[in-house]
C-alpha cells in the first residue's frame, strides 16, 4: 500500500452521524474481492438516483444533485469530515476499499465503529478522531469557504486548518509507524522474506515427504 506521510488535500463534509457500511458500498456489489473498482459505487444510494448494479455504466446515471460529493466544489476532494461512528454496521472490508478508489486518503471524524476503524488502517486509509467542537468549526469552515482544503501531517500528528490553527490527534505507535512505511499486513510479513525462505529450505530438507 502506499505510504502516508502528509497530506494537503481538499475536504468533502459528509455531515451525518451513523454512516454505516451499507451505504458507504451497498451489498449487491460485495461479489467481487477485488480491492480496487469500487469508488464509482461508493455511497451508490446517494449519489444515484436509481439502485445500481454490478457492471452498470455509472456514466448513464442520473446523480442525485442535491448529494454533497455530486457537487462540483468537492470533485477531487481527498480528505473526508464527517461525525459521529462512522462506519457501523457490517464489518465489510469493501467499504474502505471503495473510499480509497474514489480518492479518500484521510476520515477525519468524531468518532468510528471498531472494524472500519481497523480496516482503513489495514488499507492504507487514516482514520482521524477529533473532539466534536472541532469537527463543529471544521463543517462551518468547510461549507462556507470553496476549495477549503486541510493540511494532514502525520509525522507530527496534527491536522492543520488554513489560517494555520494545528489541532492534535492521537495514533497507535505502531499503526503510525506502518503507514509512514506503506506496511500492510503482507508488507509486514515481507519484511521477514528471508527468514521464511531460509525457514522452508531448512524443513524441505528436514521433513522431504512434505513436499512429495
Amino acid at each position: 500500500m502506499d505510504k502516508f506521510v502528509r497530506l494537503e488535500g481538499l475536504v468533502a463534509p459528509l455531515d451525518r452521524s451513523n454512516v454505516d457500511t451499507d451505504a458507504i458500498i451497498p451489498k449487491q456489489f460485495l461479489k467481487s474481492i477485488k480491492r480496487s473498482g469500487f469508488g464509482p459505487n461508493a455511497f451508490d444510494e446517494w449519489r444515484y438516483m436509481d439502485v445500481g448494479q454490478p457492471g452498470q455504466d455509472n456514466s448513464q446515471r442520473l446523480k442525485n444533485p442535491n448529494f454533497v460529493l455530486n457537487q462540483p466544489r468537492y470533485q477531487g476532494a481527498e480528505i473526508l469530515l464527517t461525525r459521529a461512528n462512522f462506519g457501523c454496521g457490517s464489518s465489510r472490508e469493501h467499504a474502505p476499499w471503495a473510499l480509497l478508489d474514489y480518492g479518500f486518503k484521510a476520515i477525519v471524524a468524531e468518532s468510528f465503529a471498531d472494524i472500519f476503524f481497523n480496516n482503513c488502517f489495514k488499507n492504507g486509509i487514516l482514520p482521524i478522531v477529533l473532539p466534536s467542537s472541532e469537527i463543529e468549526t471544521l463543517v462551518q469552515q468547510v461549507e462556507a469557504t470553496p476549495g477549503y482544503k486541510l493540511v494532514v501531517d502525520l509525522p507530527a500528528q496534527a491536522v492543520v486548518r488554513p489560517d494555520g490553527h494545528g489541532i492534535p490527534f492521537q495514533i497507535d505507535a505502531f499503526r503510525k509507524e506502518c503507514l509512514l512505511n506503506g506496511w500492510d499486513d503482507i508488507g509486514l510479513t515481507l519484511r521477514h522474506a528471508e527468514k521464511i525462505r531460509e525457514f522452508e529450505a531448512k524443513r524441505r530438507v528436514e521433513q522431504p515427504w512434505l513436499f512429495s
